[in-house]
């Protein structure tokens, strides 16, 4: 089985990644990050320009999968690492379609102070669009 864990830097999400390595320690793990050069402040794209600022999010997420390496390694679970770029619940989704995923494990909301109380609207968008089970973990 392949599973997808999409990871942000959250305690769910973290906690989404230890549950794949738990729960499926035989099984193909990739975590993948996505990146939103749209998601910024006015005045932090307009500071940078896109392409710094993309550059700067795409060094954050190799930091970040780094970090999932290590935690997965602790774990006694090996794991792939992606990043992708664009709105993170349709770029999730996408990924999932094109490497024929079969489940996708995703934290119960990110890090975003606008997350819906019990459900992170990224999760979901990802629970509503995904063509495979999704696992929500809180």
């Amino acid at each position: 089985m392949h599973l997808l864990v999409a990871l942000d830097d959250s305690e769910p999400g973290w906690a989404a990644l230890e549950f794949a390595c738990r729960e499926h320690p035989d099984d193909e793990v990739t975590v993948v990050h996505a990146v939103d050069p749209t998601n910024s402040s006015y005045g932090e794209a307009a500071h940078l320009g896109p392409e710094v600022l993309l550059e700067r999010q795409q060094e954050a997420s190799q930091e970040l999968l780094a970090a999932a390496e290590d935690r997965a390694a602790d774990e006694g679970c090996a794991i792939e690492t992606e990043t992708v770029v664009g709105q993170p619940s349709d770029a999730v989704v996408d990924y999932a379609v094109e490497n024929e995923v079969d489940r996708i494990i995703v934290g119960s909301h990110g890090r975003t102070g606008f997350s819906r109380v019990l459900l992170g609207s990224v999760a979901e968008r990802i629970a509503r669009q995904a063509p495979v089970p999704v696992t929500i973990v809180r």
